[in-house]
């Protein structure tokens, strides 16, 4: 999920939390329009969050990862399962919130932040298709949201044998400019493969919407914001003697992290709670 450092960090369940949390809604934003699937595409999976507020996330869809151990880049934040953190905001949308909060989890480390990390894994996976969210980042520096994919293969595989499709990052201290980027074996960390789309200066992607996807098949990945095509990778990309880790079923994971070796820790500026909303993520397949 990041150019430095590897997203695979060692997963650490925690007690599901049975909380109810009362909220305000989150601020309305001009709803989509109903869209057709993209020309060549058809819709496959899609979680639109609709539903009143306080309505758990699907489970159906969604699994939470939860802990706080670093993550494999040196994050200072715990991710929980808690309502506080991820919900529904009851107009459509699908809230991360970054709180600062000490907190000790279940893993019995404690941390000054809290924030949440939601995956397919185990419920959905596929193999090529276009994978686009319509999604309202957080501002601030050192934080890190992110809409991104993994190998389904990473239990047997491990990271970065299994591939890693990052459809979108973006650092605090970057608020007009997104990464798109692909880890695999001998292309990740600082080696991997990828390119930035930037707004024009002065706009932010905290002001607004954006959407962001990737079209992946066999032999290529191509990403794009708000439709605008911004990057391809093919095999041919690849250094000399690696091999391309993109022909297998992969699971999507959204996420808020904190601090970390790429954007660098919150400062006086960074201002809390921070949230990232989703309006849908929707999967297509030829």
């Amino acid at each position: 999920m990041t150019p430095f450092s590897p997203r695979s960090g060692a997963l650490v369940l925690s007690a599901l939390a049975a909380l109810a949390c009362a909220t305000t809604p989150e601020p309305a934003s001009p709803p989509a329009s109903p869209t057709p699937s993209p020309a060549g595409w058809r819709l496959l999976w899609s979680d639109e969050f609709d539903g009143p507020l306080e309505t758990p996330i699907d489970r159906t869809k969604w699994v939470f990862d939860t802990g706080g151990g670093g993550w494999g880049n040196q994050e200072l934040q715990t991710y929980t399962n808690r309502p506080q953190n991820a919900r529904r905001s009851g107009d459509g949308h699908l809230v991360i919130e970054a709180l600062r909060e000490g907190l000790t989890g279940a893993d019995g480390i404690p941390r000054e932040f809290t924030s949440a990390r939601l995956k397919t894994q185990g419920v959905f996976a596929q193999t090529y298709g276009r994978f686009e969210a319509r999604i309202k980042v957080p501002h601030g520096q050192g934080l890190w949201p992110a809409f991104w994919m993994l190998g389904a293969d990473i239990p047997t595989s491990g990271w970065p044998a299994c591939g890693e499709i990052d459809i979108m990052e973006n650092i605090g201290r970057e608020p007009g400019t997104v990464h798109g980027t692909l880890h695999g074996p001998g292309y990740s960390g600082a080696s991997s493969m990828g390119a930035a789309f930037s707004l024009p200066a002065g706009q932010r992607f905290a002001d607004e919407f954006h959407e962001f996807a990737v079209e992946w098949e066999p032999g290529v990945v191509r990403w794009y914001v708000d439709g605008r095509l911004f990057q391809t990778r093919t095999p041919r990309d690849l250094p000399a003697g690696q091999r391309w880790a993109f022909d297998h079923s992969f699971f999507v994971i959204l996420n808020v992290a904190v601090g970390g070796s790429w954007p660098g820790s919150p400062d006086a500026t960074t201002t809390f709670p921070q949230r990232m909303l989703v309006d849908y993520v929707r999967i297509y397949g030829r």
